[in-house]
């Protein structure tokens, strides 16, 4: 019996004493992972960095290629636009202050970026009125483009538009990106779209207009509550109605004032 019990508490000494080898083992190899992807991850920013210099005109002058670049970036979790630690030509890291463009175009992409979020930031007020608070980014980036110059003349696509939108996330500005439908939305007012009223401004991308008795019949929703979405989309400026008709039509003010976007 006494030896038995011996038995039994060796073997059960020695799993515990395996168990804890494997767990010393495990965590080694996570540190040396850890440590290996860190390096590669350096690495991948250093030449980043080095084709970023040897190519700053064209991404400049490129919204394509600047754009597939930005992309580039995040893949490996560079933000252009915030501080950024690469090493820069000296070997040292720059200032905790100094974005990515910074470094690397001496503040170009950085005062364009500012320019462009600007000017989104004034276009949303003065459209506010219209739009309920929601604006079209290939609206805005139409008219962030024929508006004043922007970035010494460079071009303005949708990629920069949405850029300088996350920007200004830090500042609490409470400006940011939706998606109805199949089309992103600047939201430039803090409350937030319901499912109910995502569905309306969608079925009005797709028709063009909706009416109480439209949303009845495709959506099998009750009266009460096809006129309440309605009535709360009213009163935030986020859709228009049209009285000369048997029945109340309600459209975007997007579609209204030639908006004019693809989907």
């Amino acid at each position: 019996m006494s030896s038995r019990r011996g038995v039994g508490l060796g073997a059960f000494a020695n799993r515990t004493q395996a168990t804890q080898s494997y767990a010393t083992h495990g965590a080694n190899l996570r540190s040396t992972h850890t440590t290996s992807l860190q390096t590669q991850l350096s690495v991948f920013q250093t030449l980043l960095h080095t084709f970023a210099l040897e190519h700053s005109s064209t991404i400049k002058s490129n919204p394509t290629f600047r754009a597939e670049f930005a992309r580039m970036c995040n893949a490996i979790g560079v933000d252009p636009l915030a501080a950024s630690n690469v090493k820069g030509k000296n070997g040292r890291k720059a200032g905790d202050n100094a974005s990515f463009w910074t470094q690397i175009m001496g503040g170009d992409m950085n005062d364009f970026y500012f320019e462009v979020a600007v000017r989104v930031v004034e276009l949303c007020r003065e459209t506010r009125g219209e739009n309920g608070g929601l604006l079209g980014v290939k609206e805005c980036t139409r008219r962030v483009g024929r508006g004043k110059a922007i970035g010494s003349g460079l071009e303005v696509t949708d990629d920069d538009v949405l850029r300088a939108v996350k920007s200004l996330e830090p500042l609490g500005s409470g400006f940011s990106i939706i998606l109805v439908g199949s089309k992103q939305y600047i939201r430039s007012i803090p409350k937030e779209l319901n499912t109910d009223q995502a569905t309306v401004l969608e079925a009005i991308q797709v028709l063009g207009y909706v009416s109480v008795s439209m949303l009845r019949v495709n959506l099998n929703w009750e009266k009460a509550r096809a006129q309440t979405v309605i009535d709360d989309l009213m009163a935030d400026g986020l859709v228009w109605v049209d009285l000369q008709c048997a029945e109340k039509e309600y459209w975007s003010p997007q579609n209204l004032l030639g908006d004019g976007e693809e989907g």
